[in-house]
């Protein structure tokens, strides 16, 4: 069962959240595919804000991760590997142990960690037109 949810309008993303997350169920490792400026990043900032982060957040696209605590003491990690070239790039910022931790992890361009990663929600922001739609599916490895 895939899911398909039109988050064209900003006052929708609460929602499309909600039910992303309902969605998911158990798993905890989101990849983000979509094309740059699509809305991954904010589309993961309202994610975060579901689950209960109260920290700023701002996208990791220079310090590749950035870590958030919930209000329960939880930790979300978001992630953007568009700069990292190879796997040891990713494995060399400890990306195993992010994956062992049972933590919400929420990956832009996942291209590289692909491999390391067993289960996961496929996440795309298609574009059409001046309509987004958020799509995902369970895979499981």
């Amino acid at each position: 069962m895939d899911l398909r949810i039109d988050i064209s309008k900003p006052e929708a993303h609460a929602a499309a959240a909600a039910e992303l997350l309902a969605f998911a169920g158990q798993e905890r490792v989101f990849l983000f595919e979509a094309p740059m400026g699509a809305g991954k990043t904010t589309f993961i900032k309202v994610l975060c804000a579901r689950l209960g982060v109260q920290d700023t957040m701002s996208s990791p696209t220079y310090a590749v991760v950035n870590e958030y605590a919930t209000g329960d003491h939880q930790r979300v990690y978001h992630f953007d590997l568009y700069r990292l070239k190879s796997t040891a790039e990713l494995l060399d910022i400890g990306f195993e142990e992010y994956l062992e931790s049972g933590s919400y992890l929420f990956i832009e361009w996942p291209e590289l960690a692909m491999p390391l990663i067993g289960s996961y929600v496929k996440v795309n922001i298609e574009l059409n037109e001046n309509i987004r739609y958020l799509c995902a599916q369970l895979i499981t490895g």
